[in-house]
């Protein structure tokens, strides 16, 4: 039962939410199952794309990157770099791609996405650059307003994320944001997006399930 109202809730929430990001010019389609999520991303990127990403844990969970990978695709993984500076060649190559994939570490309830990034090429690329921007969003990034989205980017998804580097951080240290000035600081730029332009080139595809951090 509780399983089911849960459903229930993000499919209203989702509809309502994906209209409200049409309203500001994302193209927006709600998914229920991770599997939809993954069919509805590949269905809009076209074969022989050139393909990128940035951080993107929910776009790796739907099985997104591994159907890239395998697909009729140009890659560009800067994992696959051998050196530090082949691997900043390619984030650099990124942005000018044909698609990017990323996740995003909030969303609106009226239909704005914010975000924080530590090098800023995922922000960079979201805001200019690729032709197309798909954003996989699981309904656990859903936020009533800009500040609480800010909050949860900060406080919530920021000190998981940072568990994942060789970095000194007070919230590597403790799990718990500092609002720290660290060199190895991964909030250093904070965007909010608040419209799509030109119309439809960031499609966010809203997923009822828990993605990402």
């Amino acid at each position: 039962m509780v399983k089911d109202v849960r459903v229930v809730r993000n499919q209203k929430a989702g509809e309502k939410v994906r209209e409200n990001l049409e309203k500001r010019g994302f193209a927006a389609y709600y998914c229920a199952t991770a599997e939809e999520a993954l069919q509805q991303a590949l269905a809009l990127i076209p074969e022989g794309s050139t393909v990128s990403w940035g951080g993107c844990t929910s776009a790796e969970e739907i099985g997104l990157l591994a159907a890239v990978k395998q697909g009729n695709y140009h890659v560009l993984d800067r994992n696959q770099a051998s050196t530090p500076e082949e691997r900043v060649a390619i984030m650099k190559q990124a942005l000018t791609c044909d698609v990017y994939l990323t996740g995003t570490n909030a969303i609106t309830e009226d239909g704005e996405l914010v975000n924080v990034d530590g090098n800023g090429n995922r922000v960079a690329a979201m805001i200019y650059g690729p032709d197309s921007v798909i954003v996989i969003a699981g309904m656990n990034k859903l936020t009533r307003t800009v500040m609480d989205a800010a909050n949860r980017a900060r406080t919530e998804a920021a000190p998981v994320n940072a568990q994942r580097f060789d970095i000194k951080t007070p919230c590597k240290v403790d799990g718990i944001c500092h609002d720290c000035n660290s060199p190895d600081c991964i909030c250093n730029q904070i965007v909010r997006t608040r419209r799509c332009k030109p119309a439809g080139r960031i499609k966010v595809i809203l997923v009822g399930e828990t993605l990402g951090f």
